[in-house]
């Protein structure tokens, strides 16, 4: 995969950085900015060559055209605060504004287009619209730096068809993912464990079975484990089941048994009587969910079993919260495993999304994991041993 340094030099060029930018925000307020730190070592490194930056990136799904809920404004503010300097926001991505705005670059400077998916063709499934965003943009730039792990996943024009027509490059963030997750993946330090949560079994299909021929352990919590308990026989109540993921969810426990692979289950839930912060709960054996109440979290002896799972473990990957983290009450199998990953000496991978977020919001110190992923999808992916299209086209 080509580096940054493979570009040559870059005084007074114009490099076009596709980050990652979409936060989750309140209002205006974003409120977990941590992609928008990830993105500052690729664009600090750029300026530091004599280069101007232009970032590309997306936020939400608006529906190929404009939206003011998904403005990049919150994004460029924040950026330019953890720069300290300013990052001029164009009003649009190819059009009068960004033509301008990117005329007006200097060296060491930095300019923001809007919302790269506020033009449909981005995320086209027609070749020749995309090519065409991509030739819009690449007119801005000598040279483009793939910085946003969160979609090479995605066959976009700001993410595949652009780096076929500029001088391409990953970006330190995409250089730091794509290493550390070939780390954990391709030949891990063994103990190997996984931790896999979150809400659906189906979200996880391809990386279960892929993990399946790799991993020691496999935790599995969140809300996906009642299909598993469900699979077993067991009553999981009202809380959340993919009954049509039953068979498959079998077949991974016949699979894990064959091959030696052992399947870490909750033995313990927390039931409450529904899905509120403040609702009532009751501690109950895993196989003895009550028919009227919900699984929010994994109880406090499987927090103990799980944690006990991990702190031998050489190499950790953790995708999925145990329980509904943002509620209180419900963060305890989450927090169990964070801790647990920060005690322990292995090699540890936060793999994005939610558990990016949890680690934050709960307040972990983020030094203690070994790397904590930007890119939920595409990690995900990557795990899944599948070729991403994004990193492919940087091969050369």
């Amino acid at each position: 995969m080509k580096t940054i340094d493979s570009l040559g030099d870059l005084t007074g060029k114009k490099v076009l950085v596709r980050s990652d930018l979409n936060v989750p925000l309140d209002g205006t307020t974003i409120t977990d900015d941590g992609r928008v730190r990830a993105s500052v070592a690729t664009i600090e490194k750029l300026l530091a060559a004599g280069a101007s930056v232009i970032v590309t990136a997306h936020l939400g799904r608006p529906k190929g055209e404009p939206e003011a809920k998904y403005s990049l404004a919150p994004a460029a503010a924040r950026l330019a605060e953890l720069l300290g300097k300013p990052v001029t926001l164009a009003d649009d991505l190819v059009g009068p504004s960004a033509k301008a705005t990117v005329a007006a670059l200097q060296p060491g400077q930095v300019a923001m287009l809007e919302n790269v998916r506020f033009d449909a063709r981005e995320t086209s499934k027609v070749d020749e619209e995309r090519e065409a965003l991509a030739a819009e943009l690449a007119a801005f730039a000598d040279v483009f730096v793939s910085d946003g792990f969160g979609v090479v996943h995605r066959k976009q024009a700001s993410v595949y068809d652009i780096a076929k027509v500029l001088p391409a490059a990953a970006g330190l963030l995409v250089q730091k993912e794509v290493e550390s997750l070939s780390k954990a993946v391709t030949d891990p330090a063994r103990p190997y464990v996984v931790v896999l949560g979150g809400s659906k079994v189906s979200d996880k299909l391809g990386v279960i079975a892929n993990l399946l021929t790799k991993a020691d352990r496999i935790l599995i919590g969140g809300g996906m484990v009642f299909t598993f308990l469900k699979a077993k026989g067991f009553e999981v109540g009202k809380s959340l089941l993919e009954e049509d993921q039953l068979d498959t969810v079998r077949g991974y426990l016949a699979t894990a048994e064959e091959k030696g692979v052992e399947i870490v289950l909750p033995t313990d839930i927390l039931a409450a009587t529904g899905f509120a912060a403040d609702a009532e709960f009751d501690v109950v054996a895993a196989d003895a969910i009550p028919a009227d109440r919900i699984g929010l979290d994994i109880g406090p002896d499987s927090a103990a079993l799980f944690a006990s799972k991990i702190v031998d473990a050489k190499t950790i990957v953790w995708n999925g919260p145990m329980g509904v983290f943002e509620f209180p009450a419900f963060a305890g199998g989450t927090k169990a495993v964070a801790q647990a990953m920060i005690d322990s000496d292995g090699f540890s991978v936060v793999g994005g999304g939610d558990s990016a977020a949890a680690v934050r919001i709960l307040g972990f110190d983020e030094a203690g994991f070994g790397h904590i992923s930007t890119g939920g999808g595409a990690s995900l992916e990557l795990l899944e041993g599948k070729v991403l299209p994004g990193l492919a086209v940087l091969e050369g």
